[in-house]
């Protein structure tokens, strides 16, 4: 089950597009879905969880919380659409694919990729664009 929830006032376009683009990235790295939550809220939000449960006292696009267990992913992600808005302008890219860009990088961690060192950063970012390219043309 992959569900959307938000404690601002966003609300996810293309829902069933989504969740099925994420579970054939799941599939496409060898994973079942047990439960992925994705919740959207304020940097204000994401920051209290950063601070709270990371000890991080930074914004962030996402904290993603692993419950994985034996190839089932099993999580929530928690995802600043503030924050989102902002990388999509730095990165000169739209709201929408940076927010995709997000979505499958949690999932990605999941995966267990990493993004500490610059190695893993190349993976990762590499593993992003990939299934960035298997989203429908908007």
């Amino acid at each position: 089950m992959i569900e959307f929830d938000s404690q601002n006032d966003f609300s996810l376009d293309l829902e069933e597009q989504t969740r099925n683009w994420i579970k054939a990235t799941a599939l496409k790295e060898s994973y079942g879905i047990e439960m992925l939550e994705y919740v959207f809220c304020s940097d204000e939000y994401l920051l209290q969880i950063n601070e709270q449960f990371l000890k991080h006292d930074t914004f962030t696009d996402i904290v993603t919380f692993d419950y994985t267990e034996n190839k089932l992913l099993n999580g929530e992600m928690y995802i600043s659409t503030d924050r989102v808005a902002e990388n999509a302008e730095t990165f000169g890219v739209s709201f929408n694919t940076e927010l995709r860009r997000v979505i499958i990088h949690g999932l990605l961690h999941m995966c267990g990729y990493g993004d500490k060192t610059d190695e893993e950063k190349v993976v990762m970012r590499a593993k992003e664009d990939f299934y960035l390219n298997l989203w429908p043309v908007e």
